[in-house]
């Protein structure tokens, strides 16, 4: 039988809700969000809902603050997720992220305009912080051909009057992903651009109080998901007609149905797939007295990325004593490191002092040791040893900032994976791991 997280724990199932934005019932609401499954589940596991209107202040807060410390006329954006960040909107997440049609400006004086699909200006005016909508940032050579130039001028001249009026005409622009032609234009404006990115992740590093409450919801939707994965994946795979697609299949649909979003990666591989890891789901058929690894990567409730992974073992048979030390190895590593967690340990020390794998599974190890996460993979990556550059994360952990510790053991020329990582919360005096998904008992030695 399947076990959710709200069977699991209890925090106040009696309590009465008051912050939800809307009503229940309201489906016409402008901006996505979650369903009623999710505020269900949230309700009887008696969590406190994020107030969207405060978390949005905030976000803005934090840019306004990062663009006049940096003395900059303003903010220009292109990457959906900065978008979404700026004005909580979205409009075709995906298509938008090979097609770049959006852009928002953030002005000295806080004076937010987005720049959206033609027949779509309405899909931010929920949000009062957005004070224009304007379009005409599609830039890309499929909406504009030979003449994208003249679009990308025109485009930077408008940036250019924006900051004429909202800036004092300041030329320091902070960019981020954005295409050749339009950087070439508001340099051709006398823009001075600078790095966008820089700034937008440094925002992004630090939680407000409702995002926090967003991430909450968010994990255990996420959680509640891949309960029903697991529970199709024991049910079905004894029976040998079940492919790592149709599992994976799961996940994705009870994301939406709790009002998630998107899975960025197809990371779930089965038995010998799962070495070298890296490998994506597919179409093969999982076998009975198997691994079955996965990543959620899953962006979901609220927009909230939620980046845990799970290793299972699924058969009458038990698992191999070298898989057994596997796991052991992998959940040691993850948890040991997971202690060093607290405001002001310097990123560098994490790296330095982190838990070292046995010398059969350095070749196989994953690229970081932990990494910030918040709408998706974010700022910082915590890189082994052999991965570090000096001055490259020169910055200690603060209160607020979310990260996801993980690790991948992998034996070198083996036939299996473990992959394993928790989310946490960097709290007051140290951490929080808002992960409550067990570890297989079978794999860990206590069943």
């Amino acid at each position: 039988m399947a076990k959710y997280f709200k069977d699991k724990r209890k925090i106040n199932p009696g309590k009465n809700l008051t912050q939800i934005n809307e009503p229940k019932n309201f489906h016409d609401r402008i901006e996505i969000g979650p369903t009623n499954l999710a505020f269900d589940e949230w309700a009887e596991d008696g969590l406190e809902l994020p107030n969207l209107q405060k978390m949005r202040e905030y976000r803005w807060k934090r840019l306004h603050q990062y663009i006049l410390q940096r003395e900059y006329g303003g903010l220009l954006v292109f990457d959906p997720l900065n978008i979404r960040y700026a004005t909580d909107s979205t409009n075709m997440q995906i298509w938008n992220m090979h097609n770049p049609f959006r852009a928002v400006l953030i002005c000295a004086d806080g004076h937010m305009v987005i720049w959206d699909y033609k027949n779509s200006p309405f899909l931010s005016t929920f949000n009062p912080l957005v004070k224009e909508q304007r379009f005409g940032a599609d830039l890309f050579y499929f909406a504009r051909g030979d003449k994208a130039n003249i679009a990308a001028d025109r485009f930077s001249n408008e940036v250019r009057i924006l900051l004429d009026e909202h800036s004092g005409g300041s030329k320091r622009l902070a960019v981020d992903k954005i295409l050749v032609n339009g950087l070439r234009s508001l340099e051709a404006q006398g823009f001075q651009i600078f790095e966008g990115e820089e700034l937008t992740e440094k925002a992004r590093s630090i939680k407000g109080k409702d995002e926090i409450k967003a991430m909450r919801c968010a994990s255990i939707a996420c959680e509640n998901s891949v309960y029903l994965m697991e529970d199709f994946a024991r049910k079905n795979v004894p029976y040998g007609n079940t492919s790592e697609d149709d599992i994976w299949a799961v996940l994705h649909a009870e994301n939406v149905k709790r009002g998630g979003e998107w899975i960025e990666t197809r990371l779930l591989a089965s038995g010998p797939r799962t070495n070298p890891w890296f490998q994506e789901c597919g179409p093969r058929i999982t076998r009975n007295n198997e691994i079955i690894a996965f990543d959620t990567d899953l962006v979901g409730s609220y927009g909230i990325c939620i980046d845990i992974s799970r290793t299972w073992w699924i058969g009458d048979e038990n698992p191999r004593p070298d898989m057994l030390y596997a796991m052991q190895h992998a959940h040691e590593h993850i948890m040991t490191n997971m202690e060093m967690l607290k405001p002001g340990v310097s990123m560098e020390d994490l790296t330095h002092n982190s838990h070292t794998l046995d010398k059969q599974y350095q070749k196989g190890k994953y690229g970081v040791l932990m990494h910030g996460v918040g709408l998706c993979d974010e700022w910082p990556a915590i890189k082994y040893p052999d991965g570090f550059v000096k001055g490259a994360y020169d910055y200690p952990l603060e209160e607020g900032m979310a990260l996801c510790v993980e690790v991948l053991v992998s034996p070198e020329g083996g036939d299996f994976s473990i992959k394993l990582e928790d989310q946490v919360l960097i709290t007051e005096n140290g951490y929080e791991n808002l992960t409550k998904y067990p570890f297989d008992p079978r794999l860990m030695g206590s069943a």
